[in-house]
């Protein structure tokens, strides 16, 4: 049974999102024809698991119910567990029928790509070679900001949620990286510039939203400074130092203007 609070939730928020049409999933659909894909991801909360939507596939369906899985997944993406009410799922499992519960998949991944338990190389294999690239956009900024903290037990535990997700979002990141090594894709990496500072008053600022998305659209224009490795990856250098009868690999950050500079030494 939905809990009180989701009966107001989302009829609001299914309102807002009636520009799911019927033309609408099949111009998705023919894409998805095409080998592209359209994948959103919510957080099966009870389970605590990572559920990715196939988005492409639903469209295929058409008619009326798809529309509205369509619009329901959309919402339990954006159900911010303690801000929004979550969205509830029907399940039927050997005639049994309960719900699941889904919020914003943002607990279990600040981004995300394809599964890395599909080896893209394996599949490569079967259907052909060809050139494959990936271009994540991570809406933050890559470096940690500083504050200062009050002495309060709300704010500490405020400030501790937003490193945890900052800290997240970028091991996120060299995750997708390291799929992406293993399985021979291109990776093309974006994020807020350091040098953005505009002020954050509120959530969901106007101001603030209009000035990210103008410094966004004038470094298009210049053309993008597309990244190759997460913020700090440190990659081996060509040149290996040898001492006293021992290999000494020289591991030196790569050239990343939001980093730090070091440089470490590792025995091999």
């Amino acid at each position: 049974r939905e809990p009180p609070m989701q009966n107001f939730s989302n009829l609001g928020r299914l309102r807002n999102i009636r520009s799911v049409t019927e033309d609408m999933l099949k111009e998705i659909a023919a894409e998805y024809a095409k080998g592209r894909f359209l994948l959103i991801a919510t957080a099966d909360i009870d389970a605590r698991r990572a559920i990715i939507w196939d988005m492409g596939k639903i469209a295929t369906y058409g008619g009326a119910k798809a529309a509205d899985l369509f619009v329901k997944i959309m919402i339990a993406s954006a159900s911010v567990p303690g801000g929004l009410p979550p969205a509830m799922f029907d399940v039927d499992i050997n005639g049994k029928h309960y719900q699941e519960m889904h919020v914003d998949g943002g607990i279990m991944a600040q981004v995300f790509a394809y599964p890395s338990g599909i080896r893209v190389n394996d599949i490569a294999t079967a259907t052909g070679a060809r050139e494959r690239k990936i271009y994540v956009i991570r809406n933050a900024q890559a470096n940690p900001d500083w504050a200062q903290v009050e002495r309060g037990t709300i704010s500490i535990a405020a400030r501790a949620v937003a490193s945890l997700i900052h800290s997240q979002g970028i091991g996120d990141l060299y995750r997708i990286y390291a799929t992406t090594q293993r399985d021979n894709v291109d990776f093309n990496l974006a994020f807020i510039p350091s040098s953005f500072n505009a002020p954050h008053k509120e959530e969901f600022d106007n101001e603030y939203m209009r000035k990210l998305y103008d410094t966004g659209y004038s470094m298009v224009l210049k053309g993008f400074p597309w990244q190759k490795a997460p913020p700090g990856f440190m990659q081996p250098a060509v040149a290996v130092a040898k001492n006293k009868g021992k290999q000494y690999v020289a591991l030196k950050q790569l050239p990343m203007p939001h980093a730090i500079g070091i440089e470490l030494r590792s025995r091999r």
